[in-house]
């Protein structure tokens, strides 16, 4: 039997009259990379909120690294991990404060901390910039650091919301690497994006159209099943059916 790091089912949410996110159900195992693709408005970022723990759900049942979403949502935050688009690094501190401050958010001993961070640096080629201020790092650079930042713990489960936004290819491609290191150890990513070559590098893709997943498979099989070269394609074909505009 698989080891199941994410699972759901019937997972819905409501807010008033719109239903964000329609009865959806999905498992993910661990050092899995699962892509959870939709458009905007599909109801992808409402559903990563509830995984998180940072919204409750109206109904359905949902667990992330063992906990409930819904009755555990402390303990599913101290196990998962999460970057933004809009890194959660602090500008005006060093690279090396910013490592140590999240190891001591995550409740990691200060022994513990200081190794982690002389390996993160040497993996991430940064040595050199150990006393650099953040904000004077180049975009690419500060992505990287922040995915480091969000693993730092080692969490069961990743959650990567449109990470690699308005960075070149060849730096999207070496972020890449980085989420195949963690996958290998064991970490379960979890990614959006907008970005369909990305899609590609999933293990399986989920996409959502109008809060609900329309479809759910490897990039091959879905792209085998719209009989379509690219994940490009299949998206397009099922963003088309999607009836609302913002999610």
């Amino acid at each position: 039997m698989k080891d199941r790091v994410i699972h759901t089912e019937n997972l819905t949410k409501r807010f008033g009259n719109f239903t964000a996110v329609d009865n959806i159900s999905f498992d993910v195992d661990r050092g899995e990379i699962f892509g959870f693709l939709g458009a905007n408005g599909a109801g992808k970022t409402t559903a990563m909120r509830m995984l998180c723990g940072l919204s409750h759900p109206t109904s359905g049942k949902g667990s992330v690294a063992g906990f409930d979403i819904f009755k555990q949502s402390e303990q599913v935050k101290k196990n998962i991990g999460y970057m933004s688009q809009k890194f959660s690094l602090y500008e005006d501190l060093k690279v090396w404060e910013n490592l140590r401050l999240f190891g001591g958010i995550y409740g990691m001993k200060e022994k513990e901390i200081a190794a982690k961070t002389t390996e993160i640096l040497k993996e991430l080629g940064f040595e050199a910039e150990r006393n650099t201020l953040v904000k004077s790092l180049p975009l690419g650079w500060k992505q990287k650091l922040s995915f480091s930042v969000s693993i730092f713990h080692e969490p069961k489960v990743v959650f990567l919301d449109e990470p690699t936004g308005g960075v070149d290819p060849v730096t999207r491609r070496q972020f890449w690497e980085l989420i195949y290191q963690a996958a290998e150890r064991g970490i379960t990513v979890f990614v959006t994006t907008h970005y369909m070559d990305e899609a590609e590098y999933c293990d399986r893709v989920s996409i959502m159209v109008d809060g609900k997943i329309e479809a759910l498979d490897t990039p091959k099989n879905l792209r085998n099943q719209y009989q379509v070269s690219t994940m490009d394609k299949v998206f397009q074909q099922l963003a088309r059916k999607a009836t609302r505009k913002a999610d």
